[in-house]
């Protein structure tokens, strides 16, 4: 076990860990160039790695929050070949371009499924695709809306299905007690309920902006 807390990785073992890790693929490589002129936020690189780790064997993954598909495309990448992903996202203008970047990649269209409307509407309405069972749920959308896309999830969930979601760290704000502003206070909450739920064996991954990870006990 570490002893010495003074010493966190930093830019030379991330450049380490990046200079060991597969190039980048070209579909990859064209959203991140995208995304950050058009202010559309995805998740960090080493998140995406963790993504596709995360996503061997699971034939079922429900997203919450599309974009430009960059989370998507690294948990396609993760998949079984015989695998299926339906993501959740009311902007078609950007889940259209994110097909196209998916077709680039070489993942056949029937392999992702998008359903173009809000997701807790869609939960709510039933929507027939999102009834799965699960067997990975990945959260990355409204923030305020974090715990709620949970309890939607938790009855779609297989047993032993895992539940990541971004942003958990909040760029050091959710650690911070000072910081108060909306989305902060409920990703604070969200972290401190699902560490705590009996229903799961929860931990956070400092890694890009915070990665939730959650194995579901069913």
């Amino acid at each position: 076990m570490k002893g010495n807390r003074s010493w966190v990785p930093g830019a030379v073992e991330m450049d380490w860990i990046e200079s060991l890790a597969p190039p980048l693929s070209e579909a990859l490589a064209a959203i991140e160039a995208a995304a950050a002129p058009d202010n559309i936020p995805i998740v960090d690189r080493d998140s995406g790695r963790v993504l596709v780790a995360l996503a061997a064997g699971r034939r079922r993954i429900v997203e919450v929050g599309t974009a430009y598909g960059y989370s998507t495309l690294w948990l396609a990448l993760g998949q079984p070949p015989d695998g299926s992903i339906v993501t959740i996202d009311p902007d078609t203008t950007r889940t259209d371009r994110a097909r196209a970047w998916w077709r680039q990649a070489g993942i056949a269209d029937e392999r992702i499924r998008v359903v173009s409307a809000r997701a807790l509407e869609a939960f709510a309405a039933r929507e027939p695709a999102l009834e799965g069972p699960f067997d990975l749920a990945f959260i990355d959308a409204l923030k305020p809306e974090y715990s709620a896309y949970l309890e939607a999830l938790v009855p779609r969930l297989a047993p032993g299905a895992l539940v990541v979601a971004d942003n958990v760290l909040w760029s050091g704000r959710v650690a911070n007690p000072s910081v108060d502003d909306d989305n902060t206070l409920a990703l604070r909450a969200f972290d401190a309920v699902v560490l705590a739920d009996p229903r799961f064996s929860a931990t956070i991954l400092p890694v890009g902006d915070g990665l939730l990870v959650a194995g579901f006990r069913g």
